[in-house]
């Protein structure tokens, strides 16, 4: 088994380099999301999450983040929360059952943050983007997927979004083994990291 993480900035493209890896290796691929183990708010008032900082360590479950993965590089299934961005709540009723494969790709903006966490991975990729891209694509996100406002999305974007790219994200690049430039549209890059990963797995599976 294989644990790839990939981050990067919010809007830089991660999510087109995951999808463009399990399209060529399908089935031996399940994605962790880190957005899935963002701290549960529901005791916090309207307020309070208005302001909250999700672009902080702080505010992702990484106990259980590395649990869940050491859960499954043993061979067990693993309950993923469910977490609603609109509510800024983990679901109490509902999880996602991921079982193990061949490949478990870790995916997020904080990923690299955790040094625990950065040392269950095989293989570390930061994906790499222009600055204002990445605000068009989190405008874009956000605004559509979320049901937030463009004043809102400015708002958060100057306040917590680029200071802490600048002081978490970024920096964490320095841990990467791989960096993709110009986001997720670096076709060469994304093969030849497909390529890479299925020579490991052969690799593995000759041991």
């Amino acid at each position: 088994m294989l644990i790839i993480g990939i981050a990067g900035g919010s809007g830089s493209g991660k999510t087109t380099v995951v999808k463009s890896i399990t399209g060529q290796l399908k089935e031996k691929v399940v994605v962790i999301p880190q957005d899935s183990y963002y701290k549960d708010l529901s005791h916090c008032s309207e307020e309070e999450k208005k302001v909250h900082n999700f672009d902080h360590p702080d505010s992702i479950d990484f106990d259980l983040l590395r649990a869940q993965i050491k859960e499954l590089k043993e061979g067990k299934s693993v309950e993923q929360p469910v977490y609603s961005y609109i509510t800024c709540t983990r679901s109490q009723t509902e999880t996602l059952t991921i079982n193990p494969a061949e490949v478990i790709i870790v995916e997020g903006i904080l990923i690299f943050t955790d040094p625990r966490l950065r040392k269950l991975m095989d293989i570390k990729i930061f994906v790499d983007a222009d600055d204002d891209d990445r605000l068009m694509r989190v405008m874009s996100r956000d605004i559509i997927e979320r049901g937030k406002t463009v004043e809102w999305v400015i708002e958060r974007y100057c306040k917590t979004v680029k200071p802490m790219y600048l002081q978490f994200i970024e920096p964490s690049k320095r841990y990467a083994d791989l960096i993709i430039p110009q986001g997720g549209h670096n076709k060469v890059a994304i093969d030849i990291i497909s390529a890479t990963i299925e020579k490991s797995l052969a690799n593995c599976h000759k041991k």
